[in-house]
């Protein structure tokens, strides 16, 4: 369907193609730029779960697994929101979806200041900072990224999805710092803010298209129409996901993406904080050991875009697993009241890893299901923060009955060497067949 109305389409208004010089920085640069920063704005909550989980527990009385409940919903509506994000974008344009994302997460993390039941915080944390989080997801990344890069886009996804790091890097210390300090409240409210002053960037500085400026995308050799926008995107995005579910390379992306999903935000991201707490580590500590984990994450998931571009990505992403996997098997035996070098390797060497595997999964969406691939990509997500929601409420429990966190890191380093096997027998496709569901070739990768 999505290839019949591009076919369809010619540009709205007769206004000459304007080829980026070649002396000066291309458009495309810019709107990566202005997007990277939103990503950072809109991750500023994702780096407050974890810092919460005692502080709520102490002035609420809420279980672990309770408090984990409601980092669960938002992880799980992060996920299944995203690809009917991704095809509001394509009805409604990148600008205005985005701008009422982050209007919603302001709203949602400003709220809980004042709440005072378990509900709110699922309402609040849950629901809305769901709901807005899952419309600024990987899913806004890969749409920019196909819409304006024909080149260099394993690059571009790479560094779009270290924004999210980048935005873990700036606020923990901080977050953590006021948490400590003056209550979790003022983080919150900080959280609402960092996302509003992103909005006016969005407003004024992105485009949807390319033809909006009437520029070609970076790379390509032709002018590429803007498309009319398509109706019915919640039935769009649940056409495709009907289409890729009858296919194999869709449920061995989406499983082995749940396990990157539980082994990163449901597990490390939510847990190690107060992992690390339960064994007398200051919470300023453990918070500055996840923020150098996002510095490092930028490093791995640009280079890993970089590779992407040169290299198979099913290899890429058994490695990346594997490794993920063995690093994990290790940390219990690394949690300390003090930082010491051991645990600097773990951080550096999990760091890399974080977001490594996306993408090089994005380029095998790109590769299986051609232009419906930011949609199917959206899917693969919400698998993703699924499984992290299953782990976050999990992990929670089993803190709250075992009294430590070592069974939850042992499950999970073997499920990565599981999602290491499962990525290695997805097949390749025909780099001359159609980009939806045929054409598969009997070679494995």
């Amino acid at each position: 369907m999505t290839q019949t109305t591009e076919a369809a389409q010619v540009p709205e208004d007769s206004r000459p193609v304007r080829p980026a010089p070649s002396h000066r920085i291309h458009r495309a640069w810019f709107v990566a730029a202005v997007t990277f920063v939103t990503i950072i704005g809109a991750a500023a909550f994702r780096s407050l779960p974890g810092l919460l989980i005692d502080p709520l527990h102490q002035e609420f009385h809420w279980s672990r697994g309770t408090i984990g409940a409601a980092v669960s919903i938002n992880l799980a509506l992060y996920g299944l929101t995203a690809p009917f994000a991704a095809a509001l974008m394509d009805r409604f344009g990148i600008r205005r979806v985005v701008a009422v994302a982050l209007t919603v997460i302001a709203i949602g993390s400003g709220l809980t200041v004042w709440m005072t039941q378990a509900w709110q915080l699922m309402l609040c944390w849950g629901l809305l900072v769901g709901l807005g989080s899952g419309s600024m997801a990987l899913a806004f990344a890969a749409t920019v990224t196909n819409r304006w890069f024909t080149e260099r886009k394993g690059l571009v996804t790479g560094i779009l999805t270290a924004a999210s790091a980048s935005g873990q890097l700036i606020f923990l210390p901080l977050l953590s710092w006021m948490v400590t300090d003056h209550g979790w409240r003022p983080a919150a409210v900080t959280v609402a803010l960092a996302a509003l002053a992103v909005v006016p960037f969005v407003w004024l500085l992105l485009r949807d298209h390319p033809a909006d400026v009437a520029q070609m995308p970076y790379g390509a050799k032709e002018f590429v129409p803007k498309p009319a926008p398509v109706p019915g995107a919640a039935r769009r995005a649940v056409t495709v996901l009907l289409s890729a579910v009858r296919t194999g390379p869709f449920w061995l992306l989406a499983g082995s993406f749940a396990i990157c999903g539980a082994s990163t935000n449901g597990l490390v991201q939510t847990h190690f904080v107060p992992a690390a707490h339960d064994h007398g580590m200051p919470v300023t500590a453990a918070a500055s050991l996840l923020a150098v984990i996002g510095v490092f994450d930028v490093v791995g998931t640009v280079a890993s875009g970089w590779f992407t571009d040169r290299f198979e990505p099913r290899r890429l992403l058994a490695v990346y697993y594997a490794l993920r996997g063995i690093s994990l098997l290790f940390l219990p035996m690394l949690l300390a009241p003090s930082v010491h070098p051991p645990m600097v390797f773990f951080i550096v060497f999990y760091g890399l890893d974080w977001v490594a595997t996306v993408p090089p999964t994005l380029a095998l969406c790109r590769e299986q299901y051609g232009e419906d691939s930011a949609i199917v990509f959206g899917w693969v997500l919400a698998s993703h923060q699924v499984g992290a929601a299953l782990v976050a409420f999990l992990a929670g429990v089993a803190r709250d009955h075992f009294g430590r966190y070592d069974v939850v890191w042992y499950s999970s380093g073997a499920l990565c060497a599981a999602a290491a096997l499962m990525v290695l027998v997805i097949r390749r496709r025909r780099p001359a067949s159609p980009a939806r569901t045929a054409g598969v070739t009997p070679a494995a990768a």
